[in-house]
């Protein structure tokens, strides 16, 4: 026959207040952050410089995303060259 202990847990609650400065609802900064939440929520929040349609690079951009549409290679950088070493004589 085995013995068990029966234990009994006390947990202890403590009354957290909110830490910081209060932020005041009514102020101009808490409106446009509630103007900025609202608009990133219905997806009309635009980030970043606009892209122009007709500038070159976006043309470039059309024609890489052209070329991986059709199955070509797109190869990244600059083209790799081969070091040709020369030989060179001592005189002496």
């Amino acid at each position: 026959m085995s013995k068990t202990k029966a234990t009994k847990t006390v947990v202890k609650t403590k009354e957290v207040k909110a830490k910081g400065r209060p932020s005041n609802p009514e102020s101009a900064r808490q409106k446009r952050i509630a103007e900025r939440n609202e608009k990133r929520e219905a997806g009309l929040l635009k980030r970043g410089r606009p892209s122009v349609a007709g500038s070159k690079r976006q043309a470039v951009l059309a024609a890489r995303e052209a070329k991986k549409a059709a199955g070509i290679e797109i190869k990244r950088g600059r083209p790799k060259v081969e070091k040709v070493e020369e030989a060179t004589e001592v005189s002496e």
